[in-house]
Formats: structure tokens, C-alpha cells, sequence
């Protein structure tokens, strides 16, 4: 498959592309990925990281733009777990990222694929935050991101974005880099010896495996790990899926369906465990 996508406007570059960051180890990502409901593979990405490598997605076959699906499938991603997640994005136009972060409202920055920055210097500062990077080094050279530089394209930059955060234990696999092709990204991730697929497996399968996590780490955050709180946020998970996927059905948009569908699957879930399982 060539690397190359001719735009709207006749020129040509990176075919679209996408990544999944997510801040927690692949045993945590595992369970909740599959509630996407997409085919991926998932491997380490470093200490504490992990990526997830589509194996398809809308916008390949022209559906929906890539940075409004992969938007979609972070924030479905993040809003029941306590790890970031950062989706990293490609086409023949641009490149960016978006972060989420539970219930935040995400955050994101956009590069035109000759590097021109499109994007507001506060969402650098607001992913420097959500991270907990460095104040002022790491800051800095996010910052000179947001510069004119004529010798960085979308994927330099990209690439700079990477950078800072192998401050914070990322260490992507060789290979696995802002605009390269989606099969060379398969390939890479699938020869990956810790890879694994991430496939649907039923709402059963899926649940027994959260219970499973919940019950070894321990992580309050889980509707069903016995926080008192946890009926609270199970309603509020469906509150707010609920809209969400009455919005991306509405809008034809597959990633915001998603995330509101993963929401409405996470309350229901809690409320049901939380319904079934009285605390002594």
C-alpha cells in the first residue's frame, strides 16, 4: 500500500493514520478497549504506556474524518478510567492530537501538514497539566511546537510531541510513528512478542474481565469495584451517554456513537453489579 493520499486539493501525503496512547499497562487497557467494539492490536508502549493500533476505522474507507472518530474512541476510552488516553491522527491535510481525561472536556492541537500550527498555545498548556509534565522544561519544548518552523511538517511535530512525553516513561516500538501507513503500523504492532488482539467478545466476557482487574488493582474508579459512590456514577455515565449517542446517530458520527454507547454500556454495567452485589 503506498504511503501517499492525494487530498482534495490534488497533493499528496500521509495517508490517514492513527494511534491510541493509553497511560496504564496493556492488562488495564485490554478490558475496556474491547468495549469499542473495533478490531486493534495492543501492545506495551514503555513503562506505565500502551498503544492501541487500529486495524481499520471509517475513515479509510472515506466515511468520517479520522480526527473526529479517533476524538471519539479516546473519549469513550478515558471516561471510565482513571489513565488518559491520547489519540494521535494523520491525513493528506493535517496532523494532530487529542487527549482525554474522564469526564474533561478533551483537548487538542492541529498542524497543517506543512507544520503550520492551527491550534490554541492553552491546549498545550492543558495537556501539559493533564499529564503532569514538567512546568517549565516540558512546557517549553511544547511550546516550541505552537512556533513557525518551516523545517517541521505534521508528522516533525508529531514526532516532537512524542518526544516530550519519553520524559514520562512513553517509549513507542520502532516503527509504530506519526505517518506511517496503516498496514506498515499493523505489521509492526502484530510482530510486537507481548501483542494481543483486541477483539468484541460479549458484554459477559467483557465484564467478567473488568471484574477480574477491579478486583487485583483494586481501582475505585470501576462502578462495580464496592465505592459507596458507585450508583452515582453509573447514573452518570448513562446521563451523559445517553445525548452523546443520540448526537453521533443524528450527526452519522461513528467515534461520538461510540463514545456514548461506551458510556451507556459502563453505567449500565455499574448499576447492574451495583443492583446485584449489596454491600455488607
Amino acid at each position: 500500500m503506498s504511503t501517499e493520499a492525494t487530498s482534495r486539493t490534488g497533493r499528496t501525503g500521509p495517508a490517514p493514520g492513527a494511534l491510541l496512547l493509553c497511560r496504564a499497562r496493556p492488562d488495564s487497557v485490554a478490558p475496556a478497549a474491547r468495549l469499542l467494539r473495533e478490531h486493534m492490536l495492543l501492545t506495551r508502549a514503555g513503562e506505565g504506556w500502551s498503544v492501541l493500533v487500529p486495524e481499520g476505522g471509517p475513515w479509510l474507507r472515506g466515511e468520517e474524518p479520522v480526527d473526529r472518530v479517533m476524538t471519539g474512541w479516546a473519549t469513550a476510552l478515558a471516561v471510565g478510567a482513571p489513565w488518559p488516553v491520547l489519540a494521535l491522527w494523520w491525513d493528506a491535510d493535517r496532523g494532530g492530537y487529542t487527549l482525554a481525561s474522564g469526564f474533561h472536556r478533551p483537548v487538542g492541537y492541529v498542524w497543517l501538514a506543512n507544520g503550520t500550527p492551527a491550534g490554541e498555545d492553552e491546549a498545550m498548556r492543558t495537556f501539559a497539566a493533564r499529564l503532569a509534565l514538567d512546568p517549565v522544561l516540558d512546557v517549553q519544548s511544547l511550546d516550541h511546537l505552537t512556533k513557525p518552523d518551516p523545517a517541521s511538517d505534521a508528522r516533525a511535530r508529531l514526532r516532537g510531541l512524542l518526544a516530550v512525553l519519553t520524559r514520562v516513561g512513553l517509549d513507542l516500538p520502532p516503527g509504530l510513528a506519526p505517518g506511517e501507513p496503516a498496514d506498515r503500523l499493523r505489521e509492526v504492532a502484530r510482530d510486537r512478542p507481548d501483542a494481543r488482539p483486541i477483539e468484541w467478545e460479549g458484554w459477559q466476557t467483557v465484564r467478567g474481565e473488568l471484574e477480574v482487574v477491579a478486583g487485583r488493582s483494586l481501582t475505585p474508579w470501576l462502578p462495580w469495584s464496592g465505592d459507596p459512590k458507585a450508583r452515582t456514577l453509573a447514573l452518570a455515565q448513562m446521563a451523559a451517554g445517553l445525548p452523546l449517542a443520540a448526537w453521533g446517530l443524528r450527526h452519522r458520527s461513528g467515534g461520538w456513537l461510540t463514545a456514548g454507547a461506551l458510556l451507556l454500556a459502563h453505567g449500565t454495567l455499574g448499576l447492574s453489579y451495583d443492583l446485584t452485589h449489596p454491600r455488607d
